[in-house]
């Protein structure tokens, strides 16, 4: 009896959570599946219609599989893996120098993270604006790089990279606190019975006892580095200031559900993507997971 009330009085004071859980994150996601499979203008009632979408996305959406996909894997590829031995290695390396220093630089370097996003385009804006006024051409043509101005974020060929970039930048967020967390709470103790062990360099503890020994913190770090990198993907429409991108040189996942639910108004289609986006970041958070979560 005495348990059952404390069982009982548990889910009292999680129940707020619960319920907001259940609002804000199971009720939309369920929405979103229901509307998948449905003909939705948001005016009329959805129209049942099965995997119609499904099959459009991979059949005869020539934008999807020539452009969006390939953009998206490579940038999930670049940005994530990038953003995460980014991460760890900083967090490392902030770990070996006294607590002062540690904290002013771990705050400059988490402080892109909470940058609006609005705020961060307009700095890489003015960076790399096509003028000669932003600071990259000013650059380039004072050194006698180049003749004339670069449309750099107007340009194919350069738009993808400038997002890499961009991405990198500001994907010092919580992961990187919670792997700092992690190096600076492992026991001195077992680095020291390492070396007695046989351990002799640098790179062997870091293999051998950090990685291991802050499983957790890697394991919500790569979390991290996996939704962040779906996130950030709207880069692409924030620098050069359309939907689509130039000749689709930016344009990922993110940008073509925003593309057919806010300007098309197929939200039917556009909980297509949605889903198959969700099923693409569940994928990789059960991988991470495999890499770094614990053993039973």
């Amino acid at each position: 009896m005495k348990k059952q009330r404390k069982i009982s009085e548990a889910y009292w004071f999680l129940s707020p959570y619960l319920l907001m859980f259940a609002m804000f994150i199971v009720v939309p996601v369920l929405v979103a599946v229901y509307l998948s499979f449905t003909n939705f203008n948001t005016i009329e009632m959805p129209k049942w219609i099965g995997f119609s979408n499904y099959t459009a996305i991979f059949t005869q959406d020539d934008v999807f599989m020539q452009y969006v996909l390939p953009n998206t894997i490579k940038f999930a590829l670049i940005v994530g893996p990038g953003g995460y031995i980014i991460s760890f290695m900083l967090a490392w390396m902030l770990a070996q120098i006294p607590s002062k220093p540690r904290t002013i630089l771990a705050l400059i370097i988490y402080s892109p993270s909470m940058t609006m996003g609005v705020a961060m385009t307009v700095v890489w804006s003015i960076f790399f604006s096509g003028d000669q006024t932003g600071y990259l051409n000013a650059w380039l043509l004072r050194l006698g790089f180049i003749n004339m101005p670069i449309q750099w974020l107007q340009s194919p060929e350069y738009l993808m990279s400038i997002m890499i970039i961009v991405s990198l930048w500001s994907s010092m967020g919580v992961g990187f606190l919670a792997m700092l967390a992690g190096v600076l709470n492992i026991d001195q103790s077992i680095y020291e019975a390492g070396y007695i062990d046989g351990i002799s360099n640098r790179f062997q503890e870091i293999i051998h006892i950090t990685i291991p020994s802050m499983k957790p913190q890697m394991l919500f770090g790569a979390v991290m580095a996996v939704v962040t990198t779906f996130q950030s993907g709207d880069l692409g429409v924030q620098l050069s200031g359309g939907n689509p991108t130039p000749q689709y040189a930016g344009q990922v996942m993110v940008n073509h559900i925003s593309d057919y639910g806010l300007t098309r108004y197929e939200m039917g289609y556009a909980s297509a993507l949605s889903v198959i986006l969700l099923v693409g970041i569940y994928v990789l958070s059960k991988f991470s997971w495999k890499l770094f979560g614990e053993k039973e």
